[in-house]
């Protein structure tokens, strides 16, 4: 047994739908993790929960007539029955509307109010004066302040990407009631933040975050850290805060303590010690598992909130990037997702978990699902290659040698090859490159098919004398077989569970120099372990998702576009409209962050006869020092548009779906600036 003690999550799922594909990316990628740490030996406990308070579970379970704590326990059990079937396997599953989080939740805020890290002070907020409540952001629509877009939520625009109060939409209205929301004040609670800029600074620098997540915190660390504010009022389903009648903790100040909360509930049925992996002096290890899109709450709120409450932080963070679907973009409030239950109608669990290890790496780069890629791979490696070593060899040493292996171990060295790769594997395992892991592991599985390929056992099979060779060919490559399925185990549990019961051995843990083949072993029949992936599989899941499927295109754009499901994105143009546009090549003289904006860069550009400053939304794809020197293609011909930043006088176009993959660059052949594009 290890000396290492690991508690790991995932992030809490909201209870408020059902799981989709684009979740199980995290919770497989912990669970493989979680898996390879206890096959090694050490002490591992993963926890979760379902993440159940905030204004969309109340106003979810009064549309369906029913209380919240109904609805939570509902989605509680969907939730906790997909990831069951799809072999992700908790210590804990537990939920945020628990006495335990109640009262850690409790005990964080006053340690950190009796140090003198809330404030209170009363701010103006939108309210619906027909459901009496106050309204979220995302809970008021109206006209951009900006561009003038439709339909535009209270703190951004989804079409020119600008961001603003609430009170600044023009048109407004209550996206519950259609009501216009009127102005109203209240004294709202914050976290100050910017008391733990030193302590977070330090944290963020000292090995515990990917260096992309890292570097991005050090923008917001510069930029000067704000007011978290951590309360809403009446009506809301959540805790009331201590000493603060009608006030009750927002939904991401209770949600990260929920780790704490199910490890505690996990503790007690299991007789754990709390204090030793939580206290401020713990030496176990913690980390979590996350999407890129809540790094701000966990590598910033979070870490911050333990310090000053005087527990520990997380040994490290780990973020991953988006999951799409044949190249379109997954998001809930779109419905273009395919859920979890709409997959295990038709396909095993175990092909997908197989397929995202083979994606997934260290980074935090998005993974798309391309279900041709997706039926080769499965069909290729598990069932072709995998697979195809027991099936080929268990016949004749059930028919020849009534289901016994032989005495010895011909292929030695071979063998020992294998043994060998167990490190090299591990390592990857241990730095969750599984990709890389997966890779190597079918690359000995290769060498397994190669070995039988050149010892032909049908061949020796019908050829007198030769029946110890046969055996031990035989033997060979069920042991081969054997060793691949201990590095798939925490891949593929369920194939592995029954690759043992097969081998007729107890359940393996991680191969090392010690570990010696099978001889004279008894087996089991070999019963098929796996199927191929087949095409009207695939049709029927999407088929079945269609309605959720949105495609999204890769089309010239200025800024990312959201597209509403079922309509065009605008009316057509004429050729004439279309000639007005003066489209020139231009020179990037200069480029810049621009503060406070995560999405835009300013551009000084040369278009001919002027210089321009033209505002980019390409700061996910470039950085300012790589586009210096370089020609793009511009509008020279849009009306200025002022932006809190300053003015933009024009655009550059862009190509591509967006995030990392947006081009602007014109290929120099002998293009010059000013040069109009006809």
């Amino acid at each position: 047994m290890s000396d290492r003690k690991i508690l790991v999550t995932s992030a809490l799922p909201y209870a408020n739908g059902p799981i989709h594909l684009g979740h199980l990316v995290e919770y497989i990628q912990t669970d493989i993790w979680v898996r390879f740490q206890k096959q090694r030996g050490n002490a591992c406990y993963f926890v979760c929960a379902d993440d159940t308070h905030g204004t969309p579970i109340m106003l979810k379970a009064d549309s369906l007539g029913i209380p919240p704590e109904e609805l939570i326990v509902q989605v509680g059990k969907d939730h906790l029955a997909d990831f069951t079937e799809f072999g992700v396997a908790f210590d804990n599953y537990h939920s945020t509307h628990s006495e335990e989080n109640k009262t850690f939740s409790s005990l964080i805020y006053t340690r950190l109010r009796d140090a003198g890290h809330i404030s209170s002070r009363t701010i103006t907020q939108a309210f619906d004066p027909v459901k009496n409540m106050f309204l979220p952001d995302r809970f008021i629509k109206g006209d951009c302040p900006k561009c003038g877009a439709k339909e535009q939520y209270g703190d951004g625009c989804e079409v020119c990407g600008a961001t603003y109060s609430p009170t600044e939409l023009k048109n407004a209205v209550s996206a519950i009631s259609g009501e216009k929301p009127i102005e109203k004040d209240s004294v709202h609670y914050f976290f100050n933040l910017a008391d733990f800029t030193q302590m977070l600074t330090d944290w963020t620098r000292a090995g515990h975050l990917q260096p992309e997540v890292k570097n991005k915190l050090a923008e917001w660390l510069d930029g000067g850290l704000q007011q978290w504010d951590i309360s809403r009022d009446a009506p809301y389903f959540g805790f009331e805060i201590p000493d603060a009648p009608g006030k009750y903790f927002y939904v991401w100040l209770d949600a990260p303590i929920g780790y704490m909360a199910s490890f505690k509930n996990l503790c007690d049925k299991k007789a754990l010690n709390f204090d030793e992996f939580w206290a401020k002096d713990s030496t176990t290890e913690l980390y979590h598992f996350i999407g890129k899109d809540i790094i701000y709450f966990h590598a910033l709120f979070w870490p911050a909130m333990l310090n000053g409450s005087n527990f520990r932080t997380p040994s490290a963070i780990f973020a991953h990037g988006f999951l799409t679907v044949n190249g379109e973009k997954m998001s809930k409030s779109r419905g273009t997702f395919i859920t979890a239950r709409t997959y295990l109608d038709h396909l095993n669990p175990e092909y997908l978990r197989y397929y995202f290890a083979a994606k997934l790496s260290a980074g935090v780069d998005d993974i798309d699902l391309n279900f041709d890629d997706f039926t080769q791979r499965v069909n290729s490696d598990l069932v072709g290659k995998v697979v195809n070593i027991a099936s080929r060899c268990s016949g004749f040493i059930n028919k020849r040698f009534a289901n016994t292996l032989s005495a010895n171990c011909s292929e030695t060295e071979l063998f020992k090859e294998f043994i060998a790769a167990n490190e090299t594997i591990a390592n990857f395992f241990e730095a969750r490159e599984f990709g890389k892991a997966m890779r190597e592991i079918m690359a000995l599985a290769d060498k397994a098919n190669q070995y039988i390929d050149e010892k032909k056992p049908w061949i020796i099979a019908k050829q007198e004398g030769q029946e110890s060779e046969l055996h031990e060919v035989c033997s060979t490559s069920l042991n081969l077989f054997r060793l691949l399925a201990a590095y798939l185990k925490p891949v593929l549990p369920a194939l592995t569970t029954e690759a043992e019961s097969f081998l007729n051995i107890e359940s393996q843990t991680w191969p090392t120099i010690d570990t010696l083949p099978l001889t004279h072993h008894q087996v089991n029949d070999f019963k098929p372990l796996l199927t191929r992936v087949e095409a009207d599989k695939i049709t029927a899941i999407v088929e079945a998702s269609k309605d959720n499927l949105e495609k999204t295109a890769s089309t010239v754009k200025a800024e990312p576009i959201k597209e509403k499901q079922f309509e065009p994105i605008a009316d057509t143009i004429d050729f004439n409209d279309f000639a007005k546009l003066d489209l020139r090549i231009a020179k990037i003289l200069k480029a810049d962050n621009i503060e406070g904006s995560d999405k835009l860069l300013n551009l000084t550009v040369d278009i001919g006869d002027e210089t321009r400053t033209i505002f980019a939304g390409i700061k996910s794809a470039y950085a300012p020092e790589d586009l210096e020197g370089k020609l793009t293609l511009v509008i020279a011909n849009l009306a200025p548009r002022k932006m809190r930043f300053g003015t933009s006088e024009g655009m550059v176009l862009a190509a591509g779906p967006g995030d990392k993959e947006i081009f602007i660059l014109s290929p120099d052949t002998g293009a010059t600036a000013g040069m109009r594009v006809k």
